[in-house]
């Protein structure tokens, strides 16, 4: 196709005079075609659309009295016709499209109303097969909605009951659809028809059960614009399907930074068993203290007393029911976010005392059905499967000549799961399954653990019968001295290094238990 490169599109108003309209999803429907009736615009639908429009008295002619053949292939081929795409593509503002129109017998439609087959919600089914999958992925609805689009400039297209009122508005109003309008409507429906495209191929991802796949496409919904990001100069937005996860029901809009604290408090939460009342609290993603009890509000308590200066403006996250006793307590100083999967009668009223604060209910935490995670690099992303990595004390090599005892291996297992969500280099120092002191993001493991030793002292704290959690390897014995003449007694680390035997040797000369896990949880 050549044209004049100087050539612009037209930008006035358009007038409709016909309609396709090819529905899976039929809601707006009746009070669409009503006013299309209404002002005189055929209307062209197909199948059980087709048979709809009729039962609401509207007259509507069949798609196959416009291309002149019957639907085939069980309903697969129904609007793939030059009669069809034809009259859709044409640039009627392009003489010579005129005169082709008129030479075939094709009519020009103003007006596509398409939205596509249920694939998502149909692969969301526990007992879907690939059959039915398959069967469910829309060819003719893409088809046309693209097409439409790209002819913005003379087709108006609608891809989502949710755009029908607007475009009502504006028709009934000015008995035109603008191009401004039709514009915005087009670039919607490319972002329509791309999400479609990227579930597709998510789900031919896991068919065959491609953890990491070849090329990364993602569509995600603008679930909101922020006044700012990190910094008030940076503008940002979030997008995705987080109203799955939490539900933010008193409080401020959630800013970027929000975003953060709660996906950091999410991710650590979702290793603590509901069964054991756990609470935990963050700040700028990083864990304060965290603590399980038998009773939450002795939970939080704990976890408080590892750091009683960071909590202030954090987030507190508790994976049991918030009740009055603990929420008393987090109300006690200014806490900017507090996360629970329930509150009990009367708790979130008493919270909601304070409107800077955010209230949010858990509906889920992430875990399995995340099958990769994304983050942004120079020229592109990066992109590695959760870790989603736990171990139990089956799982544990005990290398050392003393073996733990119940009470430091249930410590040791406590303290695992929390230096996973600890910035490396990261040590957490333990005790009665709360946290003693933490060390976080340091460019050497003995600086972390200067770090987290001094915590402890600055909170008065007992690292006596504690035990140390390592995200990665000791690469040389001074961490585990250094631990053991802060008095702890255990160590639970990946193994690995090098110098293995040193460690392992200064831990017999310490008289400390120590044990392997095989696995390491760097976190950058």
């Amino acid at each position: 196709m050549s044209l004049n490169p100087l050539e612009k599109l037209p930008d006035t108003p358009l007038k409709i005079q016909r309609a396709l309209i090819s529905l899976s999803d039929k809601r707006g429907l009746e009070e669409l075609v009503k006013l299309l009736h209404s002002m005189n615009i055929e209307i062209i639908s197909t199948g059980g659309t087709a048979d709809a429009i009729r039962r609401e008295g509207i007259p509507v002619m069949d798609v196959r009295e416009v291309t002149g053949h019957d639907e085939c292939l069980d309903g697969r081929v129904k609007t793939l016709h030059p009669s069809v795409h034809g009259g859709i593509l044409a640039r009627t503002s392009h003489p010579p499209d005129l005169v082709e129109l008129e030479k075939l017998g094709i009519q020009p439609i103003e007006l596509v109303v398409v939205n596509l087959y249920p694939f998502s919600e149909t692969i969301s089914k526990a007992d879907v097969n690939a059959a039915v999958a398959t069967e469910n992925i829309d060819i003719g609805g893409p088809t046309m909605i693209r097409a439409a689009a790209k002819n913005f400039a003379h087709v108006c297209v609608l891809s989502s009951p949710e755009q029908y009122s607007q475009f009502a508005e504006e028709l009934k109003t000015s008995g035109e659809i603008s191009f401004k309008t039709r514009r915005s409507l087009a670039k919607q429906a490319f972002e329509k028809t791309a999400g479609y495209d990227v579930a597709i191929s998510h789900y031919f991802n896991e068919l065959e059960e491609i953890d990491i796949p070849d090329q990364i496409t993602v569509s995600l919904p603008k679930t909101a614009e922020m006044r700012y990001g990190e910094n008030p100069h940076q503008n940002a937005a979030v997008y995705g399907t987080q109203s799955s996860y939490i539900h933010c029901f008193h409080g401020k809009e959630l800013s970027y930074n929000n975003y953060l604290d709660i996906d950091s408090a999410l991710q650590l939460m979702a290793d603590f068993s509901d069964s054991d009342p756990t609470a935990a609290i963050l700040k700028h993603t990083v864990p304060c203290g965290i603590a399980t009890r038998p009773v939450l509000s002795e939970a939080y308590h704990r976890a408080f007393q590892t750091d009683k200066v960071s909590p202030f403006g954090g987030i507190v996250i508790v994976n049991n029911q918030l009740d009055m006793a603990t929420a008393e307590a987090i109300d006690s100083i200014f806490t900017e976010i507090v996360l629970a999967p329930d509150f009990a009668g009367g708790v979130a009223e008493f919270l909601m005392k304070k409107t800077n604060r955010r209230l949010i209910r858990i509906l889920k935490f992430p875990g399995e059905e995340e099958s990769y995670r994304l983050r942004s690099v120079f020229g592109g992303v990066l992109c590695q499967q959760p870790d989603l990595a736990t171990v139990s004390a089956a799982d544990l090599t005990v290398v050392t000549k003393r073996k733990p005892t119940e009470e430091e291996l249930r410590d040791m297992l406590f303290a695992w799961k929390v230096v996973k969500h600890v910035k490396s280099n990261a040590i957490v120092y333990a005790k009665n399954e709360s946290t003693c002191g933490i060390g976080t993001g340091q460019t050497s493991r003995v600086d972390s653990s200067v770090i987290a030793v001094r915590k402890a002292m600055n909170e008065e704290l007992s690292l006596k019968g504690s035990v140390v959690a390592s995200d990665a390897f000791f690469p040389f014995p001074d961490g585990v001295i250094a631990a053991a003449h802060s008095g702890s007694t255990a160590v639970i680390q990946p193994g690995g290094s090098v110098r293995d035997a040193e460690v392992i040797k200064a831990a017999d000369e310490y008289n400390m238990a120590m044990a392997f896990t095989g696995i390491r949880h760097f976190k950058h």
